[in-house]
């Protein structure tokens, strides 16, 4: 039972350090993407971020392109944990602000303010078809959050599916001038952005 016991630890243990390294190459990658655009980044741009090889790369991810969707779905799938997270606040109000305040936290945390939304084509046929399909997801939620402000009378009379596209391009405009060295932070953002844009809805 004990020697099962060292097992299982040591497994775990040597999981949990190729799920670091993972991570650690993706942030890795998103720097990169960042100072150089996707195209013009290369394995060895992104090795050289973790001060590795190109060859230990492989060990993790067979190419760019993988590394790139990863990073896509990695950051989708907290996206799909803010939405539900927002869905136990009070009000319609509440939710929408809370969605786009985690979301540019998401952008300038999470993504290391790496414009990875405009790099979809980068992606094969396939690939592409899962990240916008749930891309797509996200956006018919943030609607539907803006349809049920408008029905409680939170925010006024808007077409729900303009409204999103208005918080999701600016949202994602982040990407094209943000810095983590800047002097303003995260958070502060997110409060900036979900201010100017609930302020755009509110009835007057």
């Amino acid at each position: 039972m004990s020697s099962k016991r060292t097992v299982d630890n040591a497994s775990a243990h040597v999981r949990q350090r190729r799920e670091q390294r993972q991570r650690d190459i993706l942030h890795a990658a998103l720097r990169a993407f960042r100072e150089n655009g996707y195209h013009a980044t290369t394995l060895d741009d992104i090795a050289e971020q973790i001060g590795v090889r190109k060859t230990a790369l492989y060990h993790y991810f067979p190419d760019k392109e993988a590394i790139l969707y990863e990073c896509h779905r990695e950051s989708l799938s907290e996206i799909r944990r803010v939405m539900k997270e927002a869905m136990k606040l009070g009000t319609a109000t509440e939710r929408l602000g809370y969605v786009i305040r985690e979301h540019v936290r998401v952008i300038t945390g999470n993504l290391g303010g790496s414009p990875l939304a405009l790099e979809v084509p980068a992606l094969s046929t396939e690939r592409q078809a899962e990240i916008i399909a749930t891309r797509d997801r996200y956006e018919r939620d943030l609607r539907k959050l803006i349809e049920q402000g408008v029905d409680a009378g939170e925010f006024r009379e808007v077409d729900p599916k303009v409204a999103a596209f208005v918080i999701l391009g600016a949202i994602n405009w982040i990407a094209r001038w943000y810095r983590p060295e800047g002097a303003m932070h995260a958070r502060e953002l997110g409060t900036e952005f979900a201010n100017h844009l609930l302020g755009g809805l509110a009835c007057r």
